[in-house]
């Protein structure tokens, strides 16, 4: 008989439960949005109270499509998007909204850090992002200090979910790591970085760390009638979203990588040794207990959904009229093109750049003949081309090729993006088996921590399974190589010459 793994995973777009067995099969998954309310421009928050309702039904919803009991699940993870911060009162109660990683209010904080990062890198070994806890905590000392000086415990998103199935406070050390709150070479929490952020009243509001797999208490006797989980099951630590979708795609070592094609562009590989404050890469401490080397930016599938809306709306309507989605349409559009078909570049910076952070998105090369379907087919090779940027951030650490990547993300629902990945990269892409990746990566975790394998590496062997390899095409790798050589010189030459723009679109006057 089979152990049954319930994962919770809460993304910053969509929150997921998903149930898998022992040998990784997907028996059943469950999904509600995740409601982003934005009170101003640039706030991206969470009503708490909300989602614990919300998760109460979905998980109910998740036990009867899989027609297990509660009693029928042997162990629990959660997974969560990472950065952004949620918090508890000192008496363990929900007191404020919680803030995702989308969440842009800090900023300028997070620009004025960066600029002295190398007083802290040699602790954290991480550079500065908006949307990290510290810098939103500094944030709010400043703007709202009757929040600040309620807040009684730190908590990474699944973290909070993990207490809201508990009631017990624990923060996983793969999540804090990314969040610039931990000291690498100690695996510890260093007062050094909150005394840089400027919080030092936060030194006792962190909670005691702990491993992906580690037990972090029950789910709660409250819990069972809001969830249908049983009292009692064992919960674990879980994974920040890409640890889980890396280690569900199998990505160990640094001979693969994990490519990650979603709302934001990742591409991460776990390696011996961590990457150097000037190679602009950010280091967390990988669940294996090697280090995780990340380059990542806002500027992958989320500009596609952004720019159908703009460019395709009669389109959008026609698909739904035929029972269809434009999704479709446009996988069979991409299949009856190639390399040669756009004649323009698309740089996919519509929430942020992974270069000039002044930067925005843009068309180049637009002409009296271009036509709209050749600006989406850019759009999707744009996306592809910030993915390569980051990867030869990667690989210049590495110092070698991975022998293939693992992808996952929405980019993985079309078969003819994946190619392009490939062509692109010029690199063998696969996919395993399971879709909902996060689901699986906890499940992973879960399995190992009740002893139904001894460690994440058996786990992984036993319910982690490729399903198709995609290799580069030639042709197609020489037309984009010269696309590419386009698309990085634009992107050099334009280099410290956004910042107009952006005053003029901000309504500065200068």
């Amino acid at each position: 008989m089979s152990n049954n793994f319930l994962t919770i995973d809460n993304g910053g777009t969509n929150t997921k439960v998903a149930i898998f067995n022992d040998q990784g099969q997907q028996l059943a998954v469950a999904a509600f949005p995740t409601k982003n309310r934005e009170r101003q421009s640039g706030f991206h928050e969470v009503n708490l109270a909300e989602l614990r309702q919300d998760l109460g039904k979905t998980i109910h919803k998740a036990l009867k499509k899989s027609h297990l009991s509660g009693s029928q699940i042997s162990g629990i993870s959660t997974v969560g998007h990472g950065k952004g911060l949620y918090t508890l009162d000192r008496e363990r109660h929900i007191f404020m909204d919680g803030i995702l990683s989308a969440d842009s209010r800090a900023e300028e904080y997070a620009e004025k850090f960066e600029k002295r990062v190398h007083e802290i890198f040699d602790i954290s070994h991480q550079h500065v992002m908006t949307s990290q806890a510290p810098v939103i905590l500094r944030w709010l000392k400043d703007h709202e200090p009757q929040n600040y000086a309620e807040i009684g415990f730190v908590l990474s998103n699944k973290d909070f979910i993990r207490f809201l199935l508990t009631g017990e406070v624990f923060q996983e050390i793969g999540d804090a790591s990314g969040n610039n709150l931990v000291n690498l070479n100690t695996k510890t929490y260093d007062d050094r970085l909150l005394d840089f952020f400027g919080i030092p009243e936060m030194t006792d509001k962190l909670p005691k760390l702990v491993q992906a797999t580690e037990q972090c208490g029950t789910v709660s006797t409250n819990v069972e009638d809001l969830t249908g989980l049983k009292a009692g099951t064992p919960v674990f630590g879980g994974m920040f979203d890409i640890d889980a979708c890396a280690i569900a795609t199998g990505v160990l070592d640094n001979d693969k990588f994990s490519l990650i094609a979603g709302t934001w562009n990742m591409n991460i590989f776990p390696n011996d040794h961590m990457a150097p404050e000037e190679s602009g890469l950010m280091n967390s401490i990988f669940p294996t207990g090697k280090k995780l080397i990340e380059a990542s930016s806002p500027t992958s599938a989320g500009n596609l959904a952004i720019m159908i809306k703009m460019l395709m709306t009669a389109e959008q309507r026609d698909a739904e009229a035929n029972g269809k989605s434009i999704y479709d349409n446009l996988e069979v559009f991409l299949e009856n093109t190639d390399a040669t078909f756009s004649k323009m570049i698309y740089f996919p910076f519509l929430y942020g750049s992974n270069a000039d952070p002044e930067a925005s998105g843009a068309f180049i090369g637009l002409r009296s003949a271009s036509t709209k379907s050749e600006m989406i087919r850019a759009v999707y090779e744009g996306i592809a081309f910030a993915h390569r940027y980051h990867v030869q951030s990667l690989l210049r650490v590495l110092g070698h090729q991975p022998q293939v990547i693992r992808m996952s993300g929405g980019g993985t629902n079309s078969p003819s993006w994946v190619q392009m990945f490939a062509d692109v990269l010029n690199l063998p892409i696969e996919l395993v088996e399971a879709n909902e990746l996060g689901g699986l990566g906890g499940a992973i975790a879960s399995a190992v921590g009740t002893g139904q394998y001894s460690n994440l590496e058996e786990a992984v062997a036993k319910m982690s399974r490729v399903k198709t390899r995609y290799e580069p095409r030639p042709e197609q790798v020489a037309i984009y190589n010269q696309k590419y050589q386009a698309y990085e010189s634009l992107l050099t030459a334009l280099d410290g010459h956004w910042n107009p723009l952006k005053s003029f679109q901000e309504g500065v006057v200068q």
